[in-house]
């Protein structure tokens, strides 16, 4: 019979949020952060309750989460990225590396950790999904994050 790992528990009751953002494709991810910061006060975070960590790339996000989450100051982490695809098969790497650190540290340490990363074959599709409207990704992950964060403490 296989050993179960025992599940880290989210240690922390502050209500804060992390919302780490890669510099890499800034104009793109500036507009991600903006969604983001913009759904978190709408439902009722101020600055005080945001702490913005920036990152130099998607490739690092996933440490930077993995580091904030063993911390346990936090309560959810929206990670905000853009790879946009290439002449080579790096867009496939970083885009597979990045979504698998995420999902593990979901499992591994009991916090919300979202996936705000755009993986797009064009600049246009980056630009339509970080746009200030209500279909901007970084508003979708933020509301993950803070609906996440509300059924786990439901369950």
């Amino acid at each position: 019979m296989a050993k179960q790992k025992k599940i880290k528990k989210n240690k922390t009751s502050s209500g804060r949020i992390a919302v780490i953002v890669s510099r890499f494709n800034e104009e793109v991810t500036g507009g991600l952060l903006k969604g983001a910061v913009g759904y978190l006060n709408e439902n009722g975070l101020n600055e005080k309750s945001i702490d913005i960590i920036y990152v130099p790339g998607a490739f690092e996000i996933p440490l930077t989460a993995r580091t904030l989450c063993i911390n346990g100051k936090y309560c959810g982490i929206i990670c905000l990225g853009a790879v946009i695809k290439g002449e080579t098969a790096h867009f496939e790497y970083i885009s597979n590396a990045v979504s698998n650190g995420l999902m593990s540290l979901n499992l591994e340490y009991n916090i919300p950790v979202s996936f705000g990363i755009l993986t797009c074959y064009t600049d246009e599709q980056a630009q339509k999904r970080s746009a200030d409207n209500e279909h901007n990704k970084g508003r979708e992950a933020a509301g993950a994050v803070l609906d996440m964060i509300k059924l786990l403490k439901e369950i």
